[in-house]
């Protein structure tokens, strides 16, 4: 953890029952070289005592943001001046909802507000909070806001139920940290992601469509930009908030979004093929509403370009990385979709079932590539894209490196 020497660590510990693994955090940043200062919320203080992140991290910790002697000195400026990071772990659901409206009202939530280095997020919480729309929609506005979010983990919690919630253990944290410091996998890359579905026009009221959310690409495009890309998003219909930092194209048919993509493709270094494209399309759409007078009707489809394969087959062919939803055998589908259109990488996860897949906020993927795989297992879409992100970058710079 070379990355990690000297650099100086502010890790605030906000009140859940996860702050006594933060202990084993702040051991584990001093071991592979870093300063580590920790600050505690009012809350934090109940799960764990000050004085053993004092002793772990051999620097005072700081708790109240009115403190007479530190304010005097303006001590909350300073401390966000000191850092290189700032790592938050646990984060609540209550100090994430703090971070997105910009409350000060104690010392953590200052020192972020005043911050000018990388925030990052490490969430802990009941699964059910997680979950919840408001806590998502925090969390979502905060990722886009270029704060880093690590997690949460899926397993057992302390209230007794199973779900995504953990904060994740301390090692992986420290391993992600890294990445924030070091330098970004995929700084100096253009990437292009098609995200959501698409709607296929039967009369000015009605449309084939399909079930994609669009928010597998949209994480995509957040981790991608994270991890120092220039990110164009080509986004079908959907009702998700793009990262501002993106490039956005919107579309909403087959052929708008085989134009936008085909039409750029070749501007960038990797295309990433999230859209839940439609197969097929009507081949007359009307121009007037069509009306329930007949007891039946027949629509008549025409198939649809295939923008994956176009793409691939391009003279100059971005890194072309394919998506498989399936509802069975989904690795041998997979690997054939990889083969047959000439792809470099695919992912392909398993829809229809209780967790992960369309409009779910968890995933698991199964990942192929010539010569290796890799199984992604359920976690937040968030985590998955920041997993799959790291492969496709590990693998596009080998391939560019021989």
């Amino acid at each position: 953890m070379s990355i990690l020497v000297g650099k100086h660590i502010l890790l605030g510990v906000t009140g859940g029952i996860a702050a006594y693994k933060s202990c084993e955090l702040t051991r584990q940043l001093v071991l592979a070289g870093s300063s580590v200062r920790v600050v505690m919320t009012r809350a934090a203080t109940s799960f764990v005592a000050p004085l053993s992140f004092q002793a772990l991290s051999g620097n005072p910790v700081s708790l109240e943001l009115l403190d007479s002697e530190e304010e005097l000195a303006m001590g909350h400026i300073q401390l966000a001046r000191w850092a290189d990071l700032i790592l938050i772990a646990p984060a609540t659901a209550d100090f994430m909802a703090k971070l997105r409206v910009g409350i000060a009202d104690e010392l953590l939530s200052a020192i972020c507000l005043a911050a000018l280095v990388p925030i990052v997020l490490a969430p802990a919480m009941n699964q059910a909070m997680w979950s919840n729309p408001a806590t998502q929609d925090n969390a979502a506005c905060l990722s886009g806001r270029g704060i880093g979010l690590l997690g949460p983990a899926e397993g057992g919690q302390a209230c007794g139920e199973t779900g995504l919630g953990r904060m994740m253990e301390p090692a992986d944290i420290c391993r992600a940290v890294q990445k924030y410091l070091g330098k970004k996998s995929l700084s100096g890359c253009s990437v292009l992601i098609s995200a959501g579905p698409t709607r296929e026009a039967i009369d000015p009221v009605r449309y084939l469509t399909n079930r994609s959310s669009g928010k597998m690409g949209y994480h995509l495009a957040q981790a991608a930009i994270d991890a120092g890309a220039k990110v164009t998003l080509v986004s079908g219909p959907v009702s998700l908030l793009p990262p501002v930092e993106a490039n956005l194209v919107r579309v909403e048919s087959a052929a708008e979004m085989f134009d936008a993509v085909v039409g750029l493709a070749t501007h960038h270094d990797i295309y990433i093929g999230t859209a839940a494209v439609a197969d097929y399309a009507p081949i007359v759409a009307a121009n007037e509403k069509i009306k329930k007078n007949a007891e039946s009707m027949d629509i008549r489809l025409t198939r649809t370009r295939d923008i994956l394969a176009t793409v691939a087959n391009l003279p100059s062919k971005p890194y072309t990385v394919g998506f498989a939803a399936e509802t069975d055998q989904v690795e041998s589908y997979a690997l054939a979709k990889l083969k047959n259109k000439r792809l470099d990488m695919i992912a392909a996860n398993r829809v229809g079932q209780p967790q992960g897949g369309f409009d779910s906020e968890e995933n698991a993927l199964w990942v192929g590539w010539n010569g290796g795989e890799k199984k992604l297992t359920m976690a937040s879409k968030h985590v998955i894209a920041i997993q799959l992100i790291e492969l496709i970058s590990e693998n596009y710079r080998a391939k560019h490196s021989t």
